[in-house]
C-alpha cells in the first residue's frame, strides 16, 4: 500500500503514540481535535473520529478507530468521517480494527469508553462548544437499556413513552427519579442508576436528591405518588407501540463479494474460507445486522477508501440503520471476523506486518512526522509476585481413590506426578483467615483418582459455605501463587495411589516412582529462594537444556550440572535444592564442556540437547466476561473496559488472562448452580472463545463474591466494601447513590487496598512474605526467618541432614559463650522456646532488635490486661512444652496430669472437666490434639491481640 503526504491529514499527526482517547470533529470537512474536557459530549448534528490507544504488556500499542454519526449529520460529513478512519489507520500502520457508529445504536465497546453513558446534546458545529447562558431547568425523561452497558435515549416526556419492559429516568428541578419497569432486569436497574449518579453530577451539580419508583407500586410512598404526579396523576400504562427501534434487525447467513471499480460483486462459494481471500483486494461479508469489510494487506489506500464508501452505501438503504460496519486488515481480523467463515487458520503467514509497520514508520519519519509512538518498545521486565500473604499454614493430601492422607510437614511440597493432591493453605486477611483450597493433578495420573480430588475438593470448599476460593491446578501449568506458597517444589516421577498401581499392573507400565537408591535426574528452575522448583525428568542426555541447572544422582552419587546460558542465581538454587534431595552427601559439580565420563555414564552416553529455556504463557490483559451456562451450553458476552462494578452478584463471570482464569461468583447466584463453576471454566477453555490457543489445563480459579483473594483483586481498582454490601446489585447501587457516590462502611474492609500501575494488591513487604516456619521446621535451610528465629530453629536440626557445602547457622548470638557444644546440643525445647519468648519481656533496646516495629507499637498500646493474658499465656506454653520435655522430646501425654478431650476444656462445654486447674487447660490435652484443635478453634484465635497470635504460632510450630 502506497502512502504519500497528500493521503495523510495534519491534524493525525502524532496520533496514538501513548494510551488513551483522542477524538476528532468533522468541521468544514476536515478532522479537527476537540480538547479532552469535552470528551463524551456528542452533539446530534455531528461526526466524529475516535481513537482508542491500549498499551499492552508486551510493549506494543493497539488501536481501535470509530467514527461516530449523530442522527443529524449530514451524509457528506458521514461520508468524511469513514474515509478519515481509513487514513488514520494508514498513519498507524494499517492494523487498526475500524468501527462504525450510529447514534442509538453503539456498540458496547464504544459506549465503554465513556461509562457510564454518553448523552448526546442537540446542535452541532455550529452551534456547538460555545457558552450558554444558564437557563431554567427543563425536565426530560430518558430511557435506559443494557445490562452491561447503558444505552440513553431522550424520548417525550409524556406518559405514553413508558413501558414495562424498559428503565426510565425523570430529570426534574429538584430530583431525579428512576422508574424501573417490571419486566426490567435487576441488572439493567443497577446499571441504570450510573446513569443517575451521571446526570446529578453533570447537571445539578451533585445537589439532588435521588428516588426509585418500582412499576406497579401504585401509591404506597411519597416519591412514587410525587413521580406520577408529573404525568397528572396514576393511570395504567398504555400498551406498548413497536417503533423501528424496538423491532429486532434483520440478520441472514454471510454473503461475501469483491469490491472492484466503487462496485460489490457477489461471490458464489459452496462455503466461506480463508482461500477465497486475495491479499491484493478488498472484500465485504454482509450479514444483515453486521456488514465486514476486509482490506488486503497489499490493497492499495484508494482501494481500501472505495470498500469503505461501498459499505456505507449498502447500510444507507430503508431498514438498515441499526447495521454495524466493522473494518479489518489482513492479519488482525477480529475473533467475530473469523467466525462467519466456515473454516479458518491457525495462523496466517503476515510476517511482512512487522516490517511493514516499520517501513511505514520510516515513511513517515522522512516526511516531518513524529513516529515515536509507532514502533513497539521493549517491555519492561518485571519479577514475578505472588500477590497472596506467604506467611499461612499449608497442609497437603495426596488423594488414594475416594480418601485423602494428610501428608506430614516434611513431605508437603513433594509431589509424584502418577498422583493427585489437595491442599488447603490458610492465611491472614484483613478481618478474618482466607482459604485457597486446590487440587494438584499429576500429568501420568489416572481419571478415577482426578474425579476424586476434584470432587472432595469442591466438598471441602461447601462445607465451609463456598468462602475459600477454589484452584484446579495441572502439572506443568502452576500458577506463580501456587510456587510461592510451596516455595520449595518437587515433582517426582511415578505414584503411590492404589489407582495409579492397579492402572500401571493392568497396561503392563514399569512402575518408575522415585527411588532414592536408583539414578534420577532433577531440572532446577525457579525465580529465588522463595519460589524455586526440582522437576524429575527422564535420566538421558537429551534432557538436557544449557538455559538450566540439573541434578543427578546414582545411589550416593551426586552430580550438580550448570547450563552454559545459567546464572550464579540459579546455581543457588541448586545448592538450595540439593539440601532437600540428597542432603548428606558430597556433590561433584558439571559445568557445560567440562563433563567427567562417569556423568554421561550414568546418563546412558552424550547426545545432543537443546538450549532454549521453557517459558510458560504470559500473563495477557485481562478479558471480562459475562456467562450463561444453561443446557450444558456455554454463552458468554466479553465486558470492555471493565470494572469492579461490572461483577453483578446475581451472575457469574469469567476473567481471562491467558495464563489462567478465574470464575467469579455473585452472592446471590442460584445456589444449585455454584457447584457448576468449575465445569463453566472448564468449558471455556474447552471453547477458547478468543482464539488465543489457551492451554484446556491452564489453572482455574473459583472466586466467590466477598472472599476475593489479592491475586484477582489487583486487576481491578477493588473496593472491599462494596463486595460486602448485602442485598442484589440494584438495592447496593442505590444505596451507594444516596450516599453521593461513595460506598457506606457498614463493616470493616476485609483487606487493605494497595494501588501498584493502576491495579490493586493487599501485598505485604517482600522480606515479610516468607511461609517457612509453618512448612517444616526441620529444613536445613532457613530462608527468610529472622536472625533470632534462625538460630533458634537451628537447635533441632541434625547436622548430618545438611548439605556439605552449606555453612551451619550460627547460635552465638542466642546462646550464652560459656554453654559447649555438647551442652546446646542437648538443650531442651522447652529451654530454646524460653529463651525467645523471654525477648518479649526485655527492655526496648533488645527487644527492638527482634520484633517488627507493627508489633512493638500494638505491644506498647496494650493494657494491663492484656499484659496479664500474655505472662499467662507464656506459662501455659512453657507448662506443656516441659510436660514433653520430660518425656525425652517425644509427643506423649503427661502421666502426672489426666488427659481430657478438647470438647471438655473447652469454656463452652457442655459436660465440663471438674479436676483441672482452669488458668491452664491446654495442658490436659495430648500434645496432638493441642496442635489440632488450635487450628480449629480459629473464632477464639483471631479475637486475641495480632502480638498475641504470632506468640502463640511461633510456640505451637516448634513442636
Amino acid at each position: 500500500m502506497s502512502i504519500s503526504t497528500r493521503d495523510l491529514d495534519p491534524a493525525f499527526k502524532g496520533a496514538g503514540q501513548k494510551a488513551g482517547l483522542e477524538i476528532w470533529r468533522i468541521e468544514n470537512f476536515n478532522p479537527v481535535p476537540i480538547p479532552q474536557s469535552s470528551y463524551g459530549k456528542f452533539f446530534t448534528g455531528d461526526s466524529y473520529v475516535i481513537l482508542k490507544t491500549t498499551g499492552t504488556k508486551s510493549g506494543a500499542l493497539l488501536h481501535d478507530i470509530h467514527y461516530w454519526l449523530g442522527k443529524d449529520t449530514s451524509q457528506d460529513e458521514a461520508g468524511v468521517a469513514a474515509i478519515k478512519t481509513v487514513e488514520l489507520d494508514a498513519a498507524l500502520g494499517g492494523r487498526a480494527v475500524q468501527y462504525r457508529e450510529v447514534q442509538g445504536h453503539e456498540t458496547e465497546k464504544f459506549l465503554s469508553y465513556f461509562k457510564p453513558c454518553i448523552i448526546p446534546q442537540e446542535g452541532g458545529a455550529a452551534s456547538g462548544f460555545k457558552h450558554v447562558e444558564a437557563e431554567e431547568h427543563k425536565t426530560r425523561l430518558f430511557v435506559c437499556r443494557g445490562k452491561h452497558v447503558v444505552n440513553v435515549k431522550e424520548v417525550p416526556f409524556a406518559r405514553s413513552s413508558l413501558s414495562h419492559d424498559d428503565i426510565f429516568i425523570l430529570d426534574t428541578d429538584s430530583k431525579i427519579f428512576q422508574f424501573n419497569g417490571s419486566n426490567s432486569s435487576i441488572q439493567e436497574r443497577a446499571k441504570a442508576l450510573e446513569v443517575v449518579q451521571y446526570i446529578k453530577d453533570t447537571y445539578h451539580d451533585g445537589k439532588c436528591d435521588i428516588a426509585a419508583v418500582e412499576d406497579g407500586r401504585l401509591m404506597s410512598d411519597s416519591d412514587t405518588g410525587e413521580f406520577w404526579g408529573f404525568f397528572g396523576g396514576f393511570a395504567p400504562l398504555p400498551r406498548k407501540t413497536v417503533n423501528d427501534d424496538d423491532k429486532p434487525a434483520d440478520s441472514h447467513p454471510p454473503k461475501l463479494m469483491c469490491v472492484e471499480a466503487g462496485k460489490a460483486e457477489p461471490i458464489e462459494a459452496d462455503s466461506l474460507t480463508r482461500e477465497l481471500l486475495d491479499t491484493t483486494k478488498c472484500y465485504i461479508i454482509d450479514c444483515g445486522l453486521e456488514l465486514f469489510a476486509w482490506m488486503g494487506r497489499n490493497s492499495s489506500l484508494d482501494e481500501r477508501k472505495s470498500a469503505s464508501g461501498t459499505a456505507e452505501e449498502l447500510v444507507s438503504g430503508t431498514g438498515r440503520s441499526k447495521s454495524y460496519i466493522t473494518r479489518v486488515i489482513e492479519g488482525f481480523e477480529t475473533v467475530m471476523f473469523k467466525s462467519k467463515f466456515d473454516s479458518w487458520p491457525q495462523t496466517t503467514n503476515v510476517a511482512h506486518a512487522e516490517d511493514g509497520r516499520s517501513k511505514v514508520a520510516e515513511r513517515l519519519k522522512r516526511q516531518g512526522l513524529d513516529v515515536k509512538g509507532l514502533l513497539k518498545t521493549e517491555p519492561e521486565k518485571e519479577e514475578p509476585e505472588a500477590y497472596i500473604d506467604c506467611t499461612g499454614n499449608l497442609r497437603v493430601w495426596r488423594v488414594n481413590g475416594q480418601e485423602k492422607v494428610l501428608l506430614p510437614a516434611s513431605d508437603q511440597s513433594k509431589f509424584y506426578s502418577g498422583d493427585c493432591y489437595i491442599f488447603q493453605y490458610s492465611y491472614p486477611g484483613e478481618d478474618r483467615e482466607d482459604h485457597l483450597i486446590g487440587t494438584w493433578i499429576g500429568n501420568n495420573s489416572v481419571e478415577e483418582d482426578r474425579a476424586s480430588a476434584l470432587s472432595m475438593a469442591g466438598k471441602m470448599v461447601e462445607s465451609m459455605k463456598f468462602i475459600p476460593c477454589l484452584a484446579r491446578i495441572y502439572e506443568g501449568s502452576e500458577p506463580i501463587q501456587f510456587q510461592y506458597i510451596l516455595q520449595s517444589f518437587i515433582v517426582y516421577k511415578g505414584g503411590f495411589s492404589d489407582a495409579y498401581k492397579n492402572y500401571i499392573v493392568e497396561k503392563e507400565i514399569p512402575d518408575e516412582t522415585y527411588n532414592e537408591e536408583g539414578v534420577a535426574l532433577f531440572r532446577i528452575q525457579g525465580s529465588g529462594p522463595e519460589n524455586m522448583q526440582a522437576i524429575q525428568t527422564e535420566s538421558v542426555a537429551s534432557s538436557l537444556n544449557s538455559a538450566y541447572c540439573y541434578i543427578l544422582h546414582d545411589g550416593p552419587t551426586v552430580f550438580s550440572w550448570s547450563g552454559s546460558f545459567t546464572t550464579a542465581d540459579d546455581q543457588e538454587l541448586v545448592e538450595r535444592m540439593l539440601d532437600l534431595i540428597k542432603p548428606d552427601l558430597q556433590c561433584k559439580l558439571q559445568k557445560e564442556g567440562t563433563e567427567s565420563e562417569k556423568f554421561w555414564e550414568i546418563l546412558g552416553g552424550k547426545t545432543e540437547y537443546p538450549s532454549k529455556k521453557i517459558v510458560k504463557d504470559a500473563e495477557n490483559d485481562p478479558h471480562l466476561f459475562s456467562c450463561d451456562f444453561s443446557k450444558a451450553e456455554l454463552k458468554v458476552k466479553e465486558i470492555y473496559n471493565f470494572s469492579q462494578d461490572d461483577l453483578m452478584t446475581e451472575d457469574i463471570f469469567i476473567l481471562d488472562i491467558h495464563s489462567e482464569i478465574f470464575v467469579w461468583v455473585g452472592q446471590q447466584f442460584d445456589p444449585k448452580n455454584r457447584l457448576q463453576a468449575l465445569t463453566i471454566g472448564e468449558k471455556f477453555l474447552e471453547h477458547d472463545f478468543l482464539q488465543e490457543k489457551v492451554s484446556s489445563v491452564a489453572p482455574i480459579y473459583v472466586v466467590m463474591e466477598d472472599s476475593e483473594p489479592p491475586f484477582f483483586t489487583r486487576f481491578f481498582k477493588w473496593e472491599s466494601a462494596k463486595s460486602a454490601m448485602l442485598g442484589n446489585s440494584f438495592q447496593r447501587k442505590l444505596t451507594i447513590v444516596k450516599n453521593g457516590g461513595t460506598t457506606p462502611l457498614d463493616k470493616p474492609k476485609r483487606r487493605a487496598s494497595v494501588s501498584s500501575g493502576g491495579r490493586s494488591s493487599s501485598l505485604p513487604e517482600k522480606s515479610q512474605r516468607s511461609r517457612s516456619v509453618s512448612v517444616n521446621p526441620d529444613r536445613a535451610r532457613v530462608r527468610g526467618r529472622s536472625p533470632a528465629f534462625t538460630a533458634l530453629t537451628a537447635n533441632f536440626e541434625n547436622p548430618k541432614d545438611r548439605n556439605l557445602s552449606t555453612p551451619p547457622p550460627m547460635v552465638t548470638k542466642l546462646y550464652p559463650k560459656s554453654m559447649s557444644p555438647d551442652s546446646i546440643k542437648q538443650a531442651p525445647k522447652a529451654a530454646a522456646i524460653a529463651q525467645l519468648t523471654s525477648t518479649f519481656e526485655q527492655p526496648p533496646s533488645a527487644r527492638d532488635s527482634l520484633i517488627p516495629r507493627s508489633l512493638r507499637d500494638a505491644s506498647k498500646s496494650s493494657n494491663n490486661k492484656n499484659e496479664q493474658e500474655e505472662d499467662s499465656m507464656n506459662s501455659r506454653i512453657e507448662s506443656l512444652t516441659i510436660q514433653e520435655d520430660v518425656k525425652g522430646g517425644e509427643a506423649e501425654d503427661d502421666e502426672s496430669l489426666p488427659v481430657y478431650p478438647y470438647d471438655r476444656v473447652n469454656t463452652e462445654s457442655e459436660d465440663p472437666a471438674t479436676d483441672i486447674d482452669v488458668t491452664k487447660r491446654e495442658a490436659y490435652l495430648s500434645v496432638e490434639e493441642f496442635k489440632e484443635k488450635l487450628g480449629m478453634a480459629k473464632n477464639e484465635f483471631y479475637k486475641l491481640p495480632k502480638w498475641k497470635q504470632n506468640k502463640l504460632k511461633m510456640a505451637v510450630q516448634l513442636f
